[in-house]
């Protein structure tokens, strides 16, 4: 029998993230609190950029856009966030996507694979996504079940499983 895999990845799809924006833009414009601010978030190239007339208010605009992000299923983690920024009377934030599984954080991955794994499992690099597989599909799913259990500072999603 030939072996069974499943890919992890990092990835966040650009639509969803589109329609979480165009969410919060609408509910920034109907909100009571935010009228006459200059509130408003819009992409600018591939950067998100959240910007309103005083700090507090331009965080309010990230906590807005998180819940909407949250609500369509895409992980924080996969947003990269600066500090507010003063320019002029207005203060802004931008906002840019985490997308890639990086070759440390991958090897972070396929250790914790080996030593806390089921036996018979193999992890292999491919670029920026990792291959798992094992003759057991019990065994790929207890992998999936463990590194659900671990906290990583990135997003991972699990793919083609087979």
């Amino acid at each position: 029998m030939a072996d069974s895999s499943f890919d992890i990845v990092s990835k966040v799809e650009r639509q969803e993230v589109d329609n979480a924006l165009n969410q919060a833009a609408k509910e920034i414009a109907q909100r009571y609190d935010f009228k006459g601010v200059g509130a408003s978030i819009e992409w600018s190239g591939e950067k998100i950029e959240m910007r309103a007339n005083s700090e507090e208010r331009v965080k309010a605009v990230l906590d807005i856009f998180q819940s909407k992000l949250v609500k369509r299923g895409i992980s924080l983690k996969a947003l990269d966030t600066g500090e507010p920024q003063s320019s002029g009377k207005e203060y802004k934030i931008f906002g840019s996507l985490k997308e890639g599984i990086s070759q440390d954080d991958a090897k972070k991955v396929a250790k914790i694979i080996r030593d806390e794994g089921p036996k018979g499992v193999k992890a292999q690099v491919q670029g920026d996504e990792l291959r798992v597989s094992s003759k057991s599909r019990d065994h790929l799913q207890d992998v999936i079940s463990l590194l659900k259990g671990k906290d990583f500072d990135f997003a991972l999603q699990f793919v083609n499983y087979r």
